[in-house]
């Protein structure tokens, strides 16, 4: 049977500051190239008729209009950050457009941020026209949206557990500096994967891109893309020069057809 296709647009691929950094004087921050302008990091992720993110960050409103986005089925949580969950207040819309919760997909530990965070649409007397969420607990255990195949890959952003996600032959993960064996296993037969790399200099939870390329090399998929990119990691057509032939630096507005 041929597997579906899957679209992936990446909506950020910029680091909790997002770049250009607020006040920052260095050169990147400044510099005019749209790829060295990046959101906050999050993929969209079209498959089978259904649409859904991983992650929404405090751009989150601000990268659906841009993609023209009128659908969304589903939020796959990677961890509670602000930069990962700040913007799901915006699914207000989806909710009175369709008429239904927003399935947010996230662990038992990020779920308790998630109703800490946005308190009010959790308690018993809501205000008119708070979000409505349904939440799934993702587990390491394989689920299924709809008819969407998602694979969970745990791994470490120093002591916090993260989850990455496989859709067939596509995976994400982001602000790991650790992928323990058994996730790396899930990964050996997969085409294209998207890694965090923060800069080049060592980092105590995110890899770095010298960290980041082994990695994939190790893993050698068909197709590799960095992001959850730093304006530390220097001006993206610099950066791109460095790496082997199959990894790329992503940027805001890519879009990739596996």
């Amino acid at each position: 049977m041929a597997k579906s296709k899957i679209k992936v647009r990446f909506l950020g691929t910029g680091t909790s500051q997002g770049v250009p950094v607020l006040a920052c004087p260095c050169d990147v921050c400044h510099s005019s190239h749209p790829r060295d302008k990046r959101l906050r990091a999050s993929v969209l992720i079209e498959t089978k008729g259904k649409i859904f993110t991983i992650d929404a960050g405090p751009d989150f409103r601000y990268q659906l209009l841009r993609e023209n986005i009128t659908q969304l089925d589903a939020i796959l949580i990677t961890h509670d950050h602000k930069d990962h969950i700040g913007g799901l207040d915006d699914v207000r819309s989806f909710n009175y457009l369709f008429q239904k919760r927003m399935d947010i997909y996230a662990t038992a530990h990020d779920q308790e941020s998630i109703k800490k965070d946005f308190r009010y649409a959790f308690t018993d007397h809501k205000y008119p026209g708070v979000p409505a969420f349904k939440l799934h607990t993702v587990t390491g255990k394989p689920f299924t949206i709809n008819d969407v195949s998602v694979t969970p890959l745990p791994a470490l952003h120093l002591n916090l557990e993260v989850m990455g996600y496989r859709i067939g032959d596509f995976a994400y993960l982001t602000d790991t500096n650790y992928i323990p064996p058994s996730t790396m296993a899930l990964l050996l037969d997969c085409k294209v994967i998207v890694l965090n790399a923060l800069r080049k200099e060592k980092h105590i939870s995110h890899y770095n891109l010298e960290e980041a390329v082994s990695i994939l090399e190790f893993l050698r998929p068909q197709k590799a893309y960095l992001t959850h990119i730093s304006h530390l990691m220097g001006f993206h057509h610099e950066v791109e020069k460095e790496l082997p032939g199959f990894i790329h630096l992503a940027h805001d507005g890519l879009r990739l057809e596996i």
